[in-house]
């Protein structure tokens, strides 16, 4: 994998838990401009997942196994637009402490795939 990638996942995720952490301080459901930081983060880590797969069918394989590996690529893509599809339901600041919550999900998801590859 390429650590500056995951690096980047990692902080642009932590960056929007903070951001939609500081709007549920304030009482703000999610915004638009929230969405938008959510596709950054979400087009970050569809990145990784290409990137992944492509080292994956290249023959590189992760230290821990290759089932593992995929399950936690997949779980990392799909951790931000969950949050950000469960925020549309709930229009008040518990919108914004989910969204910030999958963004903490990540960034931890992150920090596995990085153990699991052997960095």
């Amino acid at each position: 994998m390429l650590d500056a990638l995951t690096v980047a996942v990692a902080a642009a995720a932590l960056a929007l838990a903070a951001w939609c952490g500081f709007a549920a301080y304030r009482d703000q459901p999610t915004k638009d401009w929230h969405f938008i930081g959510m596709a950054v983060v979400t087009v970050l880590a569809l990145a990784q997942l290409v990137i992944g797969l492509v080292q994956l069918g290249r023959g590189e394989r992760p230290e821990q196994g290759v089932a593992i590996f995929l399950a936690y690529l997949a779980g990392a893509f799909a951790a931000v637009p969950a949050a950000g599809f469960l925020s549309l339901s709930e229009r008040t600041k518990w919108g914004s402490v989910t969204v910030s919550a999958g963004a903490v999900v990540l960034a931890v998801l992150e920090v596995r795939l990085y153990d699991i590859w052997g960095g």
